[in-house]
């Protein structure tokens, strides 16, 4: 594989707000890097999830399963600071609630949302973290025009690269990308926090990953075949989270399978990927405003491209990370100055 040049950002390729009925707020902590980022869809959309990084950390993903009775979602909350960024979820019920949305139980209404945290707990002090507060707080910047993304909300403290131990790793971060074709939209958000590589899916190109002596991305994969031991990783020490969602109507099986396509979004871009050490969650959302039937496996081919899209903006728009005393963190775009 290809290690990093000096390559332009593509321009911004659309929004999660792009499909109708969703809105976007993130939470980024002002004392360390982390944060929370809520997709809001106060009205209910039909949702499913798919885990496969062996180390989730995930709220009400067991009521995402098809068989099971609830079908509708009120939010998404994607976090960080590992299973303490799940309170973030609190907040956003809090929000919700407040405002009466939510699924009618007798006479009370339950918001429904569902969440899934990644670890950012090593960069800086790991006693901040994610509650609900800053979960109300990502409600509250919440708009249907929000296209913020970087190192932002739960990308804030996202890095990536880390096979051979985090003094080599580089910022990931949070990125979306949305496409819309024949009055469909398919969009996605995805917080990029992987042990693995970040690759130009084309070119094979890393853009973002374990460093070489010279504070260089290089391939991780190529390192491994000729004989690198990888470093002992913390199990749960990394995690990519993220949803995808359209305007197309969808039942819960059919969400539940566009959520399961659009981890191969992933496996085209991030290499090694859904490893031990990972807790990857992709879950999916259909508002129905399309009001018009679209087959699944088209639906999910795009949900797999704007996946890929999705986590290369993470990595083009992040920023560098500094703390007096520690190792810097680098980013794509702060290493494309220095070639």
């Amino acid at each position: 594989m290809s290690t990093s040049t000096a390559t332009p950002a593509p321009a911004l390729l659309g929004s999660v707000c792009d499909v109708a009925g969703l809105k976007l707020g993130h939470h980024t902590d002002p004392r360390r890097p982390t944060g929370c980022s809520v997709v809001l869809c106060e009205a209910g959309a039909v949702a499913g999830v798919d885990v496969r990084g062996a180390a989730p950390g995930t709220r009400e993903t067991d009521l995402l399963r098809p068989e099971n009775t609830v079908d509708r979602v009120h939010a998404i909350c994607l976090s960080g600071g590992s299973a303490f960024g799940l309170d973030a979820a609190s907040g956003v019920m809090r929000w919700l609630l407040e405002r009466g949305h939510g699924l009618s139980v007798g006479p009370a209404c339950v918001p429904i949302v569902p969440a899934a945290v990644l670890f950012d707990l090593w960069v800086g002090d790991p006693s901040i973290t994610p509650d609900a507060q800053a979960g109300y707080a990502a409600c509250e910047a919440a708009s249907a025009s929000c296209q913020l993304q970087g190192s932002v909300g739960a990308g804030a403290g996202a890095t990536v690269g880390k096979l051979f131990g985090t003094a080599r790793a580089m910022k990931g971060g949070i990125g979306m990308a949305s496409i819309r074709l024949h009055g469909i939209t398919v969009a996605a958000l995805v917080a990029v926090n992987a042990v693995g590589d970040v690759l130009a899916p084309v070119t094979g190109l890393v853009l973002a990953g374990s460093r070489d002596a010279n504070g260089r991305p290089r391939s991780a994969a190529a390192a491994l075949l000729a004989g690198e031991r990888p470093a002992s990783l913390l199990r749960g020490s990394a995690t990519t989270i993220g949803l995808v969602a359209t305007d197309a109507p969808l039942n819960k099986p059919a969400a539940t399978k566009l959520a399961q396509m659009s981890h191969d979004g992933l496996a085209r871009c991030i290499n090694p990927i859904h490893t031990p050490s990972d807790g990857d969650v992709m879950f999916a959302l259909a508002t129905g405003h399309a009001k018009q039937a679209a087959d699944l496996t088209w639906l999910g081919t795009l949900a797999a491209e704007v996946t890929t899209r999705a986590v290369l903006q993470a990595i083009y728009s992040a920023t560098p990370w500094t703390q007096a005393g520690l190792p810097a963190i680098p980013s794509w775009r702060q290493l494309q100055r220095t070639v």
